[in-house]
């Protein structure tokens, strides 16, 4: 959502002001674009995101189990070792460590971002607006880890009570993208942050509870890093190179402290600054005062393309934060490569009929549980509750069908319950196969009953269009 609506549409109308218009104000889109981020664009995205994220999945599975030559390849190749030296410093770790303990660094990088974003702007800034998704996303999370921790009391397997917590917002909204304008644009708000809450649940219960050793030199200096980088935010330091390699030497130490790597990208996502460094009158009077420049520059018989491209580079860069920034920078990167390749390569497993038989074990139960049942009936039971109590309202066009039918897209576990299965169980046992093929299972079912479920549920924009019209008949 825009922090700054009315400069957004002043900018969008740079082209009107300096008429006639020459080649580099072509690029004017590209720089305000990522200034506004409408909720659509956003959604569209995650959604594409999902159906490549699907694809890698199917691949990995595909080469696994099919013997077409390269399929030899999987899923051994993973377990080649990359070793990475600098000075005294060695890093000597496989490649699928790399991918899920480096790489994914920079996928929570972006999860910590978003949901700062959410928190200080978004849909989960004010009570009114984040009580819904809130109390979905308790349900969400708290009824599949008790139906998972019933189905393995006493069981080997009890700690991967996490697994079934996670939602996959990629997949989820790719399904809803599925259903086109079907859908009510507020659903897929509330299910957006649900999905961000639930990941912010997900962040403190890798860091609170998959956490086997610590070492407490290390975590020292993580956390006097991020003392470091936190002091930046607080005397204004703006550049994001202040703040990225500090980002490197957090992750590295983070992962010598026995706390998982990947947390370093929220806790460097909680000290890059938000927030503009001018009020909304300052703004918009800068933004005036550099329109007047550009008009000048483009009606000068001389004018230099260089300078109006630096004018509007100044008015992307004092309308936008350095977290606003690095989120819309690194977005396309992690949604389209980097979740693409911790699905391709956590789900190079070869479905034998072990794996298979283990579906019917207490993990294979629990998570299938957790995720197609549990994860439906927390969302909407919690979010009923809530209602009902008078902490929450539903959003306009939303019917109590389209909540259940969120829910069950809740299901859709995929990338986090991987990840967790890993923390949980290890990358190489035989439960974390029987883990990985239930959540592939679970996530398919979950996500086609909850199309299933809106497919079937009233069109409530196609209701307000002939309630409309039957206004307008009346009158």
């Amino acid at each position: 959502m825009p922090a700054f609506p009315s400069v957004a549409s002043c900018l969008t109308r740079v082209p009107a002001l300096v008429w006639p218009p020459i080649t580099p104000l072509m690029a004017v889109s590209d720089i305000v674009r990522p200034l506004v981020r409408p909720f659509t664009e956003f959604f569209r995205r995650e959604a594409a995101s999902g159906i490549v994220l699907m694809g890698s999945a199917v691949l990995a599975l595909v080469l696994a189990n099919v013997d077409w030559g390269v399929a030899r390849y999987f899923p051994a190749v993973w377990d080649t070792h990359l070793r990475v030296a600098v000075g005294g410093l060695v890093l000597d770790h496989s490649l699928l460590h790399w991918i899920n303990d480096g790489l994914m660094a920079v996928f929570f990088l972006i999860v910590g971002l978003e949901i700062k974003r959410e928190v200080m702007e978004g849909e989960l800034s004010s009570w009114r607006q984040a009580a819904l998704p809130i109390a979905g996303a308790l349900g969400g999370m708290l009824v599949p880890a008790l139906l998972f921790a019933l189905f393995n009391r006493g069981t080997p397997t009890a700690g991967g009570w996490g697994i079934p917590m996670a939602t996959d917002i990629a997949f989820a909204l790719a399904v809803l993208q599925l259903l086109g304008p079907r859908v009510p644009l507020a659903l897929k708000v509330f299910l957006t942050a649900l999905a961000i809450v639930d990941d912010l649940g997900a962040v403190f219960v890798i860091a609170g509870f998959y956490t086997t050793e610590l070492h407490l030199h290390a975590l020292y200096g993580a956390l006097g890093t991020w003392g470091v980088l936190l002091a930046f935010n607080k005397l204004g330091v703006r550049s994001l190179w202040a703040y990225l390699p500090l980002g490197a030497v957090l992750w590295y130490f983070m992962l010598e402290s026995g706390i998982h790597a990947t947390l370093a990208g929220v806790m460097l996502a909680v000290a890059i600054p938000f927030r503009i460094p001018y009020s909304r009158p300052e703004l918009l009077h800068r933004v005036d005062e550099r329109l007047a420049l550009l008009r000048h520059e483009l009606h000068a018989v001389d004018a230099d393309p260089r300078t109006i491209s630096e004018e509007l580079e100044y008015l992307y860069l004092s309308s936008s934060s350095p977290a606003q920034r690095l989120e819309q920078q690194l977005h396309t990167l992690v949604a389209f490569g980097i979740i693409p390749l911790f699905a391709f390569a956590n789900t190079s497993l070869v479905i034998a009929p072990a794996a298979v038989r283990g579906l019917l074990s207490p993990l294979g139960l629990g998570i299938l549980a957790g995720l197609v049942v549990g994860k439906p009936l927390g969302i909407a039971g919690l979010s009923w509750l809530s209602v009902r109590l008078g902490w929450a309202t539903l959003p306009p066009g939303v019917r109590w069908r389209h909540v259940w039918g969120a829910g069950l897209l809740g299901g859709i576990g995929f990338t986090m319950s991987i990840f967790i299965t890993l923390l949980a169980l290890g990358e190489a046992s035989g439960g974390a196969d029987v883990a990985k093929l239930a959540i592939l299972v679970a996530s398919l079912s979950a996500g086609l009953l909850g199309y299933a479920l809106l497919r079937m549920a009233p069109d409530t924009n196609q209701e307000a269009i002939e309630g409309k019209e039957q206004v307008g008949t009346r009158i």
